[in-house]
C-alpha cells in the first residue's frame, strides 16, 4: 500500500479567539490547524520538525491555498484529514480536508507545498541526502 494513500486523522476544537464577531472561524486559523495536521502526520511517522531541523532540514512552505466550504463555529470539534499528496526528491506536498466531527459536514479543503531546503534556505535532494527520511515519508503509516 502507498504512503500517499495514507490519511492521518487529528482534531482541534474551535477556541473563543479563533472566531471573529460573527462567531464564524476566522479563515487563517484553517492554515494554523493544517499545521497541526501535518506536523502531527511526520510525528506519526516516527521523526518530528525538531528531529528534521537538527539534521539541518529545513521545510517552508513554498505554496498554501484552501477553499472554504462550510462555517466552524465555537467550540465545534474538527477533524483535519492530512494525506502526503505528492513527494519528490525536492518537494512535498500535503493535502487537507477540514471536516465538522458531529455531523461530517466538510468545512475547508486544501494544500501547502514545501520544499526540502537546508539552514542557508538552499535546495536540497532529500532522497540523496537523507534516504532514511525520504523512505520513510514513502512507508505506509497505520492511522487511527
Amino acid at each position: 500500500m502507498s504512503r500517499l494513500a495514507d490519511v492521518f486523522h487529528t482534531t482541534v476544537r474551535v477556541r473563543y479567539q479563533e472566531t471573529d464577531q460573527m462567531g464564524v472561524v476566522y479563515h487563517s486559523n484553517y492554515f494554523v490547524w493544517f499545521e497541526v495536521g501535518r506536523t502531527s502526520l511526520i510525528r506519526k511517522l516516527g521523526v518530528s520538525y525538531r528531529d528534521l531541523e537538527a539534521k539541518g532540514i529545513i521545510l517552508p512552505v513554498i505554496e498554501a491555498n484552501c477553499t472554504y466550504q462550510s462555517p466552524a463555529r465555537y467550540e465545534d470539534v474538527v477533524r483535519i484529514e492530512t494525506t502526503v499528496a505528492e513527494l519528490t526528491p525536492a518537494k512535498i506536498r500535503f493535502q487537507y480536508r477540514a471536516v465538522r466531527d458531529t455531523d461530517g459536514e466538510v468545512l475547508a479543503n486544501g494544500y501547502t507545498l514545501h520544499m526540502w531546503v537546508n539552514r542557508e534556505m538552499k535546495p536540497v535532494n532529500l532522497r540523496r541526502k537523507w534516504p532514511d527520511i525520504y523512505q520513510l515519508l514513502q512507508a505506509p503509516i497505520s492511522t487511527q
